[in-house]
């Protein structure tokens, strides 16, 4: 039995390998076939007129380009009737290699699901995962093929308006989100429901000066590859086929002629197959760095540096040629670029049927899928983060009288698609997106009353609508505020200095807390706010971010108890932008605050508590949970041994609910100076009222160990606390280890 097992092993093996062979084998066939030009064509990428609907009307001069083989790729391009227009224009072309057309599928196509930093905040893996399925789903039966997306950077600072597109800012929980979207993304690549993911941005991009979006990174190599870089290594461990360059410059070298990044990390030490494109324009752009002469030099720089496809700069399309010709690219580099995008057209099909992808029938199935929508609105639950509940206001009663919504994002549509939401033209946003009005409507009983004001815009310092909003909140037996920025406030290129709630909003809700009447105020956002008032009186606050097609029913779930609200915040809220960049896992300096108060010769500001306004890891529920028992199965171990971690967590309150059970360390003393405290695990668990879990992790050397000055992945022996709680700065059980020799 054991020698049929192993033949079927070594069968399946060789299977594997021989497809892997005779893809390798078709794609270098079709090389020896291929011109200098037609080669250079498969690294270019150009937009197309980003419309699925409508009269189709291609550039002239992309068609006859795309009819000699000289386009590889599109971008913008939306719709089975239009992928295919594009795709029979490229099998005109001598050779007839398909096109690939990719898009930015951030966070949904049709049905949109939470911000990416909204469903970090579910910490539910199997969730995410779930939404970039269901968004390959809908991306691939429209002609898709590839999206730029999942963005893994990284960012402590929330004045850059792209922390919406990541997972926050700590690497443990980023690097699992990564790799959950990834399988989401990619399921089985070459299925026709799945997509090829784009890992972006390599690297450090979220590490920007002063938050402000394409400048400049400055880091240790060390920061680099023990914050920055886990992320994309995870990614590239669930299989992703394809990175982007980012736009900044790292340590003075453009990321997208940063060698050090592209061929030795990416493609030599991680052994990278798939191909790296640039960002829109970024080869380009490095004659702006002043790194670049001009765009040949770039093209030159670019190539030689790894990056394979040249996205909207043409600096490839122009110059490339040339430089063979120079004999200063030299033809190998080419034709390793092209293998790599050629592999996966065919790992995707297209050379097989180009156009796979281009069934009107499966398009709208797949965009009319209900079930598609019932999982954007438990995503979109599971993402809201519960940060104040004094007395219990919430969940709120479906018989209350009168309920006041108030507020400049009541009955607004469109907004909650968020930044980086695909528009299809032909969608009706009011029908497409629940209103948060409509979500409440569709909860309340009959009887119930509803009562509306605007009360102000989201900018500006205009307080006419003040009187109305206070003559309808006197009528009320509680108030909802439904306040925030616009949705496209977060997001590229909106980096702001200012995060305060914008205009007068804040004071909307002083008038109105000043009615005496009970106050639940909604903050809707790409990005941790600072609202110190709000937080300081109001009784009730949910941080709602921007929750997509689904948002009004799932926030009117959490109003109303029907959810009980789970999520935990995957970045730390800062109390003022001075504070700025601020996150949980800092080191201790050789003169910590002793207290919150204490400021005199210690790392502390003299005007400003030190802790953020709300830490990482944090979120309320409508029920209690109790940690206890808490045993490891040893205090000391090798590098060669594990330890099992045990703890019983009780749901002690009196409604079911679920709760994310963080595990953090602390390596006391290290031969570099080692985090005050470091996410290492967590779980999400669901308890009903009264029962109690048992939760058990393992400790190992992998997440004992860090990299040393020498950029060595080790583990030190030494001492650790060992911590367990409800977030970062909620540690409810805590112990200690030793790491012998």
């Amino acid at each position: 039995m054991k020698k049929i097992g192993t033949t079927i092993l070594l069968l399946v093996c060789f299977i594997g390998f021989s497809q892997q062979k005779t893809i390798d084998q078709k794609v270098n066939a079709l090389l020896k076939q291929m011109t200098l030009e037609e080669k250079i064509g498969q690294l270019n990428q150009y937009t197309g007129n980003n419309q699925a609907t409508g009269p189709i009307t291609i550039n002239p001069n992309k068609e006859t380009e795309i009819k000699k083989g000289l386009i590889g790729s599109m971008l913008n391009v939306l719709g089975t009737k239009y992928t295919r227009q594009y795709q029979e224009l490229a099998m005109q072309s001598r050779l007839k290699i398909p096109l690939l057309f990719g898009q930015d599928v951030v966070h949904g196509y049709k049905t949109t699901f939470p911000l990416p930093l909204a469903e970090a905040a579910s910490w539910d893996l199997e969730a995410m995962e779930l939404s970039a399925r269901i968004a390959a789903v809908e991306a691939s039966a429209s002609g898709i093929h590839w999206t730029f997306a999942p963005m893994v950077d990284i960012s402590r600072d929330p004045r850059w308006g792209r922390v919406m597109e990541g997972a926050g800012e700590d690497t443990y929980l980023g690097s699992r989100i990564a790799y959950a979207r990834v399988k989401g993304f990619q399921g089985n690549l070459g299925d026709v429901n799945s997509v090829m993911a784009c890992v972006k941005h390599f690297a450090a991009y979220g590490a920007a000066v002063g938050g402000r979006d394409y400048n400049s990174v400055d880091m240790s190599e060390r920061m680099l590859w023990e914050t920055y870089l886990p992320p994309f290594k995870a990614a590239l461990d669930a299989g992703a086929a394809t990175f982007m360059n980012s736009f900044n410059d790292i340590n003075g070298i453009p990321a997208t002629a940063n060698k050090y990044l592209q061929r030795d990390i990416l493609k030599g030490k991680w052994n990278f197959q798939g191909f790296v494109v640039s960002d829109w324009g970024s080869i380009g752009e490095m004659v702006n760095h002043g790194f670049s002469k001009d765009n040949k030099e770039a093209a030159l720089q670019a190539i030689t540096a790894g990056s394979d496809m040249d996205m909207e700069s043409n600096a490839y399309r122009y110059h490339l040629a040339e430089l063979v010709k120079e004999n200063k690219v030299p033809i190998a580099l080419i034709d390793d670029a092209v293998k790599r995008i050629l592999r996966k057209k065919f790992e995707l099909g297209l050379f097989d049927n180009p156009y796979k992808y281009s069934n009107p029938e499966r398009e709208q199935t797949a965009l009319n899928n209900p079930e598609h929508r019932k999982a954007a609105r438990d995503i979109a639950a599971k993402s809201i983060v519960l940060l104040k509940n004094e007395k219990n206001i919430l969940p709120l009663s479906k018989d209350t009288k009168t309920i006041a919504f108030i507020g400049p994002l009541v009955k607004e549509h469109k907004q909650n698609m968020g930044f980086w939401a695909v528009e299809l033209p032909e969608l009706d946003y009011d029908k497409q997106v629940v209103s948060q009005w409509e979500g409440v409507q569709n909860k309340v009983s009959s009887s119930t009353k509803l009562l509306y004001a605007k009360g102000c815009e989201i900018e500006g310092d205009n307080k006419d609508g003040f009187a109305e909003a206070i003559a309808v909140a006197n009528q009320a037996d509680v108030v909802i505020l439904s306040i925030g920025e616009r949705a496209d406030m977060s997001g590229e290129a909106k980096s702001r200095s200012n995060i305060h709630l914008p205009g007068v909003q804040e004071e909307l809700v002083k008038a109105i807390q000043a009615t005496g009447k009970p106050v639940v105020v909604l903050i809707n956002a790409g990005r941790p706010l600072v609202f110190n008032w709000t937080a300081d009186n109001v009784p009730a606050i949910a941080y709602t971010w921007w929750l997509g097609s689904e948002a009004g029913n799932a926030i009117a779930d959490v109003l109303f108890g029907d959810y009980n609200p789970s999520g935990k915040l995957p970045m730390s809220f800062p109390r003022e932008e001075g504070q700025i960049p601020i996150y949980y896992n800092h080191f201790n300096t050789g003169r910590p605050a002793p207290n919150e108060t204490a400021f005199n010769y210690v790392s502390a500001y003299t005007d400003l508590k030190n802790s953020p306004r709300f830490p990482f890891g944090f979120g309320l529920s409508y029920t209690t949970f109790e940690y206890s028992d808490l045993k490891l199965s040893k205090n000391k171990i090798k590098n060669t041994e594990k330890i099992e971690v045990s703890l019983n967590v009780k749901n002690s309150g009196k409604v079911a609910g679920e709760e994310v059970v963080q595990l953090y360390l602390r390596d006391k003393v290290g031969s570099v100076v080692r985090p005050i405290i470091e996410l290492k695990d967590f779980q999400k668990i669901k308890l009903n009222a009264g029962e109690t879990k048992t939760i058990k992790f393992i400790i190992d050397k992998e997440k004992l160990s860090f990299y040393n000055t020498a950029l060595q992945w080790i583990a030190e022996p030494g001492d650790f606390d060992l911590m367990i709680g409800s977030s970062s700065s909620d540690i409810r059980l805590k112990t200690t280890f030793e790491l012998i020799k």
